[in-house]
């Protein structure tokens, strides 16, 4: 099969990098600089991604989309991207709960191939190899099992039913995130009763456990605006399947203290621990 032409929508620092692994197969990778913020187009030049007026043009020109955008903003995109008449492979690869990617590909099908996406891990750099799940039709799990043949970012096919990768992705993401904001929570409590480096001694002595990284609450708060709304997405999916959503939905309250300090590579524990406990 001839290389195919690749669209991303819109690239933040997963999305670029994990379109750069794409160029390794594709023949070009497209992105709509128009309306974007100076950092994503300093990003994109850096991972070689080239450049469309429109979105309607990078469309045109596509034979596969792959979309990684705020979780919130997934499904306009893709209504956007139906209203513009695309018919090739779509990957919907954003933190949305299975209901919303099944509407998702009833909003492109039948003239899009829609494959639900599951990106777990951080973004392909650096050494770093995410893991891609995908789930949908096989012709188009194939195609971007090609896509990516080679490079850093691992595909891994769960089935031909779309939402069983992004029931993958929250499930995994549910546990994961909330962790860290337990532990934010514990050594916030133990510190105001200045019992935290107590705390942290009594942690260290279990390796597998993610209180003994209390240096990560910076780096917790930092992604704060991106993982609350994952974990909303993922008390949604618990609520549609019967259970509890609470723990998550509080989970996803603690993380929005932190919205301000977006991406901020300066935070240290103090500061972050001091934000949690005043907003």
């Amino acid at each position: 099969m001839d290389q195919p032409t690749v669209g991303i929508l819109h690239p933040g620092s997963m999305g670029a990098a994990v379109a750069a692994c794409a160029a390794a197969n594709a023949s070009t990778v497209l992105w709509c600089a128009a309306g974007r913020s100076a950092a994503s187009v300093a990003r994109s030049e850096k991972f070689g991604l080239t450049s469309a007026p429109t979105v309607s043009e990078l469309l045109e020109r596509s034979d596969i989309v792959i979309s990684l955008c705020p979780p919130a903003a997934a499904e306009d995109l893709a209504r956007d991207v139906a209203g513009l008449g695309f018919a090739g492979v779509y990957v919907e690869a954003n933190a949305i709960n299975p209901v919303r990617t099944q509407r998702i590909a009833e909003l492109l099908g039948p003239a899009a191939t829609v494959v639900d996406g599951g990106v777990v891990g951080s973004p392909p750099v650096g050494g770093k190899s995410p893991a891609l799940y995908l789930s949908g039709l096989i012709v188009g799990t194939e195609r971007i099992e090609a896509l990516f043949a080679g490079t850093d970012v691992r595909t891994a096919v769960l089935g031909t039913e779309v939402g069983k990768a992004s029931a993958l992705k929250l499930a995994y993401a549910s546990f994961q995130k909330t962790s860290r904001v337990l532990v934010a929570l514990a050594v916030g409590m133990a510190r105001e009763h200045g019992v935290d480096q107590e705390l942290i001694e009594i942690a260290s002595k279990r390796t597998d456990s993610y209180l003994a990284e209390p240096e990560y609450v910076a780096k917790t708060a930092a992604r704060a605006w991106r993982w609350g709304p994952e974990l909303e997405e993922a008390a949604d999916a618990l609520a549609a399947a019967g259970l509890p959503p609470e723990m998550l939905s509080a989970a996803a309250s603690t993380l929005a203290r932190w919205h301000d300090v977006k991406d901020d590579g300066e935070l240290t524990l103090t500061d972050a621990l001091d934000r949690l406990a005043q907003p």
